[in-house]
């Protein structure tokens, strides 16, 4: 059960609010983790240079990466990076693969537009074109990840029916209190986007399957997100399940998708099996 009122948030202050969404700022070093992924993604995509930055619009970042098991048909897991929609790149995400890679997977990494360059509807666009171009590309199944605000969109892509199955980790699902925080500055985001774009507000009628996945030392705030999302989507009678991840925070949850045998990874290997 959520271990916070859900509507405990709109008591605080923009200061506080923006305080209970700062992932950065509660975990100690997580720059470094953050560099420690670079380092190894770049030595990924040095050791699979074959498909990387694969058009599938015209803009800059409007590109993906694909690396290949070597298996034929092999199921296809499709990884959104972080960063609220407006840090980062799918560059310094290229590890998350190593995981699913080693038991059996292809892994595409998709490039978004970031904010304020991006409106969050046009990012989401975006990763609905990606998805499409795999879905034409790739004979396998598909099942579509990412973590914080990929967890959001991965969601938000599984509730639209563009990918068999979703692993959402550490997302945000209700995005009403994203707009109560500084976050808010680049995303600019109006009250007809936060309906539209908060997964849990579109609950389909039928669905695929969706592992919500968290760290169990999370902020308050993310820990309730993922908590009541994954209760909707099973209370709406939907597949799924809810998994937090003892031990750990927002940041070293990732250990688990890069791990063989992490508990992401073996999320991600039953999905995508089917």
């Amino acid at each position: 059960m959520p271990d916070a009122m859900p509507d405990a948030w709109r008591a605080m202050d923009r200061a506080a609010l923006s305080a209970a969404y700062d992932n950065s700022g509660a975990v100690a070093g997580s720059a470094a983790i953050v560099a420690g992924w670079r380092e190894r993604s770049a030595a990924l995509r040095q050791a699979h240079p074959a498909e990387l930055d694969l058009a599938y619009g015209a803009e800059a970042r409007q590109r993906l990466d694909l690396f290949r098991c070597g298996a034929a048909g092999a199921p296809l897991l499709a990884f959104l990076h972080g960063g609220y929609w407006q840090r980062n790149a799918k560059e310094g995400f290229a590890c998350m693969a190593e995981g699913p890679l080693a038991r059996g997977l292809d892994v595409a990494l998709i490039g978004y537009t970031l904010a304020p360059e991006a409106s969050l509807t046009r990012i989401a666009e975006e990763v609905g074109a990606a998805l499409a171009v795999l879905r034409r590309r790739e004979a396998g199944r598909l099942v579509v990840s990412g973590w914080s605000a990929g967890g959001h969109l991965a969601a938000l892509a599984l509730t639209h029916g563009q990918a068999d199955a979703a692993l959402a980790v550490s997302g945000i699902f209700d995005l009403a209190p994203i707009r109560g925080t500084a976050l808010n500055d680049a995303l600019n985001l109006s009250p007809e986007e936060v309906e539209a774009l908060s997964p849990i507000r579109h609950l389909p009628a039928a669905s695929g399957p969706l592992t919500v996945a968290y760290g169990a030392e999370e902020l308050p705030e993310l820990r309730r997100q993922s908590e009541t999302y994954g209760a909707a989507w099973r209370a709406a009678g939907l597949p799924g399940a809810l998994r937090p991840l003892p031990g750990h925070d927002h940041f070293s949850v990732l250990s688990e998708l890069i791990r063989p045998d992490g508990a992401l990874t073996e999320a991600a290997v039953a999905l995508a099996r089917g």
